[in-house]
């Protein structure tokens, strides 16, 4: 077997020789370049190359195939035949190679959560929790939710980790029946360990816990910190098993949603994972910046569907016994709201549409606090459209940032912005997580989704859209502190640098698809 191998290789090496010889017979000037692969040791170089470029183009084809927008397919197509050796093992990792086979086996999951759906939705009927509404942004996010806006719900800003911790950890303490936990992150550490008690010690109280986490986001988790929980008697699992053969190179499709239900009653949303760095503790990411909301009523329920559609794809089981019932008496406060969850198995393109709702139907401002900026055509097309209309249109994004690649991305969007008078800010306290948007005087958004490719088609992520004029002055207070904090960006900083970093900014932006 071993001779077999090395005639072949024998051959192929003669073929290749006699193909590069053929090449500099016919064009000359390449004929030193080829006098240099025909070396002893460039045969099989060149074989692995020839190899490289033909896989590359058949992954080019798949790429065109199933790319969901025109640019990625683009910028997929030309690397994969341009530079395969870079960008075949990238398309492995990165690449949209599994997602109709995906949403098939998603979507057939969420046919068996919808007679919940159908079920509460009689509940909100006849409890009147839902609210009508003319504020066209709402309305186009209750399209995408499947439920209308739910009024009499309780909304309480957590600012920072400290506040968001503290207010979770006094729910769980709190919980009588069940609690429901999901995050994208959650590490082994202080603040991981304090959370792994808690629900630990509720267990042992006779309340059920369920914990989902996804599997690329926890793995440096440890065996020994799910196992602590599981033999405490939480239900712990994972949303998609990255360890698995079928998602052993796919990093899309992840679960990037945060969220805790305590007893139907009670939800929490927002960008913070459980860690310690969401403390301040981290060691250059220091002070930590994020935003959390704590919504209390009807909406905590709706925040239900979306857990149960993600346990079932993670577990094909239904969680029994949870709170349905609505009575007018849960209808107790005055904020109306819409959980809104997003990702690459819906039909349309939520998480994108919902933003370009909620920007082209802005008539006075539109603030936006995100950590990683890195928009499509169509975003950057309805920000600038915004601001020639009079709208006052500021974005808050981080001066210190954990991806180098987004931050020389975000450089390049600054000329086209500025120009048509959108304010571009760097927040300078620290790294900035948060992900807000605030329309208008009434109108806001707080949740896991970033202005990136990965948020608006390639994650699934979670957003609690708010309508109500004094909570969206707390927001709006907060912002301005954050702008306060910050200093504004312009064109000039990338003008007035050197070409190695403006060429380093164009080629960022290229890779925007995959950022």
């Amino acid at each position: 077997m071993l001779t077999r191998i090395k005639n072949a290789f024998r051959k192929a090496n003669d073929i290749t020789a006699s193909v590069l010889a053929g090449i500099a017979r016919r064009y000359p000037h390449a004929a030193k370049f080829l006098g240099i692969v025909r070396s002893r040791r460039r045969p099989l170089f060149v074989i692995f190359f020839l190899v490289m470029h033909i896989i590359g183009f058949f992954m080019s084809i798949q790429a065109v195939m199933q790319t969901r927008t025109a640019q990625g397919a683009v910028a997929w197509a030309i690397s994969l035949n341009t530079i395969p050796v870079i960008a075949v093992p990238s398309w492995m990792v990165f690449g949209d190679s599994r997602i109709d086979s995906y949403t098939t086996v998603h979507r057939a999951g969420l046919e068996k959560v919808r007679p919940l759906a159908r079920s509460f939705l009689k509940n909100i009927e006849s409890a009147e929790a839902a609210r009508s509404t003319e504020e066209p942004t709402m309305a186009a996010a209750a399209k995408f939710a499947s439920l209308p806006p739910l009024q009499g719900n309780k909304a309480e800003l957590l600012i920072d980790g400290k506040a968001t911790f503290d207010s979770i950890f006094e729910a769980i303490d709190k919980a009588e029946k069940y609690i429901l936990v999901q995050f994208y992150i959650l590490r082994n550490d202080g603040t991981g360990v304090e959370l792994r008690d808690r629900l630990a010690a509720k267990v042992a109280e006779g309340v059920r816990v369920f914990v989902l986490l996804d599997d690329l986001g926890c793995l440096d988790l440890g065996k020994t910190y799910v196992k602590e929980l599981r033999d405490a008697g939480v239900d712990a699992r994972f949303f998609m098993d990255f360890s698995g053969e079928a998602n052993r190179f796919q990093l899309n499709f992840r679960n990037h949603r945060k969220l805790v239900v305590v007893d139907g009653r009670k939800v929490f949303i927002g960008g913070l994972n459980v860690g310690d760095e969401y403390l301040g503790k981290h060691p250059t990411m220091t002070p930590w910046r994020d935003t959390h909301v704590a919504l209390t009523g009807p909406i905590a329920k709706a925040a239900q569907i979306s857990f149960v559609e993600d346990w079932h794809w993670a577990t094909e089981d239904l969680i029994p016994d949870l709170d349905w019932d609505l009575t007018k008496e849960d209808v107790a406060g005055s904020v109306a709201a819409i959980v809104l969850p997003s990702g690459p198995a819906d039909p349309i393109e939520t998480c994108s549409m919902f933003f370009l709702s909620a920007i082209n139907n802005a008539k006075k401002r539109v603030w936006i606090a995100t950590p990683y900026f890195v928009p499509d055509d169509k975003i950057v097309t309805a920000l600038q459209m915004a601001a020639l209309r009079g709208v006052e249109v500021k974005i808050l994004i981080p001066e210190n940032t954990d991806s180098r690649l987004v931050q020389l991305s975000s450089y390049s969007y600054l000329e086209p912005l500025e120009t048509t008078g959108v304010e571009i800010y760097r927040y300078t306290e620290g790294f900035m997580h948060q992900k807000v948007i605030m329309v208008d005087d009434a109108l806001s958004a707080i949740g896991s989704a970033n202005f990136d490719n990965r948020s608006f088609r390639l994650n699934f992520e979670l957003t609690a859209v708010i309508h109500d004029e004094k909570f969206a002055g707390e927001v709006a207070t907060m912002l301005e502190n954050d702008f306060s904090n910050s200093r504004p960006a312009k064109s000039s900083e990338l003008k007035e640098r050197s070409f190695i970093f403006k060429l380093s900014v164009r080629l960022a932006r290229l890779l925007a698809p995959i950022q």
